[in-house]
């Protein structure tokens, strides 16, 4: 059978972060039961098209899943599993945040088969919590977190954040340290992106325009501090034990998460729920974003049709070319960096005749390297993804 990534999105949080602009919001309880039933209802409705594929890992995301209830959380997963074929050694992740997590719910993520959960600290400091708009503290994260570990989970991610608004390295070091002392088996550590539609965009967008363009301003740590703050990241972490397999994640050996490294191998994924985006063979497509638009959705009134045909949006098939370069853009987000006989494999063309100018050109610059089977960035060309990662873009056919 193929494999499958499931993604489950829950876009409740108990309130909105001041930088976040993922489908996400309050909402009362009856809201929430509706929307429940909806999730549930298209889950059956994907599950009957997907006979052919066996899911090989599930992220339940937000959003803050880990307000629902613990029985909502069992029967959540019961329903996926009812309906899809869902590997016995399936990785199954869920997100939550500090304070959210009971002792009885941990049990009910247990009996619902959650293996691995991911915890938004982002800081360990109270006042750049208090300045993210987190509504938990450092002490009730440490609290989250014995009870998660004292529960039985050895598969735990913490995601922390750096270049927050009048951040220093060395500030950004104690939550480095901190997070290493809890000894998690996953590091997540993102810079914060300043996003449109959030109040950090009113805030800081200025300031941001002109980090940009290497002009002075003093609300955001600059480029080089960013920089500072992302060596430092590796060369802590690597200390510690963690291998960073990707931009941004870190992870003891054996513990990389299988459900991203779907993800960026282009491996099929569907996504269900509020927003959520899939890639089934060569189809992107996503749910509705509008939350009353989507609990109107008729589930199962176009059985029969392409799953990308049915109730869902922007369905784009992809053109070879753009399948090429989302290898690329992708494959190279991985410090393995990318195959050339994959993409052989893939395309019936080798990598050289396809990107020959943009490898030599970025290698000749020192931001790639040449592995044994293919190219990977380098340390100089991870600080200038953005740049890198455009050369890789192909005339339109």
């Amino acid at each position: 059978m193929k494999e499958l990534e499931l993604y489950v999105h829950i876009p409740f949080c108990a309130g909105k972060c001041l930088y976040c602009d993922f489908l996400s919001a309050p909402q009362p309880e009856e809201v929430i039961g509706r929307y429940l039933r909806q999730l549930h209802a298209e889950l059956a409705a994907c599950g009957n098209a997907c006979r052919m594929y066996e899911v090989s890992s599930v992220f339940v995301g937000g959003g803050t899943p880990s307000l629902l209830a613990g029985r909502q959380i069992e029967a959540l997963l019961e329903t996926a599993r009812l309906h899809f074929t869902v590997r016995a050694d399936a990785e199954i992740t869920m997100e939550c945040n500090p304070g959210t997590l009971t002792r009885e719910k941990i049990k009910s993520c247990k009996r619902a088969g959650i293996n691995r959960l991911s915890i938004g600290l982002q800081s360990a400091d109270d006042a750049e919590l208090r300045l993210l708009g987190r509504i938990h503290t450092f002490g009730q994260f440490l609290e989250t977190y014995g009870l998660v570990r004292e529960m039985g989970f050895k598969n735990v991610n913490i995601d922390i954040m750096s270049a927050l608004p009048g951040q220093t390295t060395e500030a950004y070091e104690k939550t480095l340290r901190q997070v290493l002392a809890a000894e998690p088996e996953h590091i997540s550590a993102y810079s914060l992106m300043i996003e449109e539609g959030t109040p950090f965009y009113g805030r800081y967008h200025a300031a941001d325009e002109r980090r940009e363009k290497g002009l002075e301003q003093t609300l955001l740590p600059s480029e080089e501090e960013e920089r500072r703050m992302y060596g430092r990241t590796a060369e802590l972490l690597g200390a510690a034990g963690y291998a960073r397999y990707e931009i941004s994640n870190y992870a003891k050996e054996g513990y990389a998460c299988r459900h991203n490294i779907g993800y960026w191998t282009r491996k099929d994924y569907l996504g269900v729920g509020l927003g959520a985006a899939s890639l089934v063979g060569n189809a992107r497509f996503r749910n509705p974003s509008g939350l009353q638009a989507y609990l109107q959705i008729g589930f199962g009134r176009s059985d029969g049709e392409p799953l990308e045909n049915r109730w869902h949006e922007d369905t784009e098939y992809l053109s070879v070319q753009s399948r090429m370069e989302e290898f690329m853009f992708l494959g190279l987000r991985m410090t393995r960096g990318v195959s050339a006989a994959d993409f052989a494999g893939q395309f019936g063309a080798p990598l050289e005749r396809v990107y020959g100018n943009a490898l030599q050109k970025l290698t000749r610059q020192g931001l790639l390297a040449q592995t044994e089977g293919g190219y990977r960035l380098t340390e100089e060309g991870i600080a200038v993804s953005n740049y890198a990662l455009a050369e890789f873009l192909l005339p339109d056919e």
